[in-house]
């Protein structure tokens, strides 16, 4: 990633992922994307590896079974958010056992792992996700995710335009967000802007969204835009260092001192020490 975004990128990490994860269930069908990345053109047909982890002969499974699986993994889910790692996999094992064909605990599973830094058992348990519910936008958001982090940034937009294209998702802010993220670290500006503006219009209150937007517009040199922008993401959440640092420095550009003042003096206030608040004493504007 950048390091104009790295900072505000990952605050809401976890609210941009973690959603309605043990929710509708996708179909059996399997497909794999092929195409531009930065399009939505999908072509069906996607394999996947079983999981290392879980490779039971599939049960019959009751309507109990499956309840109780999803009463695990929608619990395994809230710890996760909560950084219980532990407990949220425990739940995901649990809810395997009730029904080892439930995706989205796979899903669970795949992300408690990616969190503890266990790429193959996360990518393992990712794809038996996604081939038990491969429409299912939640998995192909998270999955998408760990494979931009991973280096696949092709396959990893392929799968966050899957999750948009469902026209069931409540959530699409979240993969447009992401698949901005993804072409920020390819140092694709054109793709991550109209993903960004994407996933605004989708929720205008997605503050990670705007000001990686803001950060984005200020590095094209657009001042005025992303001035706008950051009073936006200012007038719904609290500052941070990086987002009193990114307005200092849109203020010094516009010539506007009175604002760079007022901005400088609460990042000396609040956030000294900070590299942000370090950057600012050694007077490195670029």
């Amino acid at each position: 990633m950048t390091r104009f975004s790295a900072g505000v990128a990952t605050i809401l990490s976890l609210a941009v992922l973690l959603a309605g994860c043990a929710g509708s269930q996708g179909g059996n069908s399997t497909g794999s994307t092929t195409g531009n990345p930065n399009t939505t053109t999908t072509v069906q047909s996607r394999t996947g590896a079983q999981s290392s982890e879980y490779k039971p002969i599939e049960p019959i499974v009751t309507g109990a079974a499956r309840t109780r699986a999803k009463s695990h993994t929608e619990l395994g889910m809230a710890y996760l958010e909560a950084g219980n790692v532990a407990i949220a996999l425990e739940e995901g094992r649990t809810a395997l056992r009730d029904d080892s064909s439930y995706g989205p605990a796979y899903n669970l599973m795949g992300l408690a792992h990616m969190y503890l830094g266990e790429k193959q058992q996360a990518r393992d348990n990712f794809e038996r996700a996604l081939r038990l519910a491969s429409s299912d936008p939640d998995i192909n958001n998270n999955y998408g995710w760990f494979l931009c982090q991973n280096g696949d940034t092709a396959r990893a937009m392929q799968l966050f335009n899957e999750a948009i294209r469902n026209p069931l998702y409540a959530s699409p802010t979240r993969p447009y967000t992401n698949a901005g993220l993804c072409a920020l670290q390819g140092n694709d500006l054109q793709t991550a802007e109209v993903n960004f503006l994407l996933a605004i219009n989708a929720d205008p209150g997605n503050t990670q969204a705007i000001y990686n937007l803001a950060a984005l517009l200020y590095r094209k040199g657009s001042y005025l835009e992303a001035r706008k922008q950051l009073s936006n993401f200012h007038a719904q959440r609290d500052s941070v260092a990086e987002s009193l640092w990114l307005a200092v420095r849109i203020e010094r550009k516009l010539g506007d001192k009175v604002s760079e003042a007022g901005f400088a003096s609460q990042l000396r206030r609040r956030f000294a020490g900070t590299p942000e608040h370090q950057q600012l004493m050694q007077g490195n504007y670029d």
